[in-house]
């Protein structure tokens, strides 16, 4: 009875090294990331990348800007007017993330944890005519902000930190083992815990993969975004256009110097019988 009784709690000490171990190792997984905006052309582009193992299990590149409307007491002191805040994602931030099988996040933070930025990835399979089929997505977007900071907010009246939530969102759908380009400009809106006030949050200049990298630090074939693809056609088209006209044109000339140069090669016979003489 007493070895039995020695060996429960040495069991339980056990599980809880094992709990720690466990969790150590995920503390340790969030702190492989690295920011590497410096290394972007672009001023207002960011690019994150978070590794686990020592391999890229998630890039993501994108500029981010977020719209937030608070009241400001108007001159007379009675009534509420409502500014708008345009907060930036900087340069520089903070940067932590975690990768999984089905479920990738990547958390940013800037001006002193003033503003935080969490994007949470999924990857789903699907039953289709063609049969099952992955993909990922864009599922959540939170915004954490602070009303009170001065930079971007002047004399907010609900000076303090407010969060803003995504509701039921799917957005950068992509088939598994692709990554998500797209130039051009995209908003989600959040709702925010300041009542009655909703965020925008603009993202452009994007192109992410948070699961299935197969070479480190570099993006799998893209899955353009349907504006993308819209507008490469249009810019395309004219081109496509002017050569079907130029190849049209070449044809109609070419068509036109044989039959002139058969026609010349002719024979005219004279319709008057007095030119008969004439000829031979």
């Amino acid at each position: 009875m007493d070895l039995q009784g020695r060996a429960v709690p040495s069991v339980d000490r056990l599980r809880v090294l094992l709990m720690l171990f466990h969790t150590m190792a995920q503390i340790m997984a969030e702190q492989e990331v690295e920011n590497l905006s410096g290394l972007s052309t672009n001023p207002e582009k960011d690019i994150f990348v978070v590794r686990e193992n020592g391999t890229t299990c998630l890039i993501a590149e994108f500029a981010a800007k977020f719209i937030v409307p608070y009241d400001v007491w108007a001159s007379n002191y009675v009534d509420l007017i409502t500014e708008q805040a345009d907060i930036a994602l900087t340069r520089g931030a903070e940067v932590k993330g975690r990768c999984g099988h089905s479920e990738s996040e990547l958390q940013v933070f800037w001006v002193d944890r003033a503003y935080a930025l969490k994007m949470l990835f999924v990857k789903e399979s699907h039953n289709t005519s063609k049969g099952p089929e992955a993909t990922w997505r864009l599922s959540k977007v939170q915004f954490v902000y602070d009303s009170s900071e001065k930079t971007h907010f002047k004399d907010a009246v609900s000076a303090g930190k407010h969060t803003a939530n995504s509701h039921h969102l799917s957005a950068l759908v992509t088939p598994a083992g692709k990554s998500y380009e797209c130039q051009a400009q995209q908003t989600i809106s959040l709702a925010s815990s300041d009542p009655q006030k909703m965020v925008t949050m603009i993202l452009s200049a994007v192109h992410i993969q948070p699961f299935d990298i197969i070479s480190d630090f570099v993006f799998s074939e893209e899955h353009k975004c349907p504006v993308d693809e819209r507008e490469q056609l249009e810019e395309t088209l004219p081109l496509i256009l002017g050569l079907i006209l130029g190849l049209v044109i070449v044809v109609t000339l070419a068509i036109y110097h044989v039959h002139h140069k058969m026609t010349a090669n002719q024979v005219q016979i004279p319709r008057d019988r007095s030119q008969y003489k004439h000829m031979g």
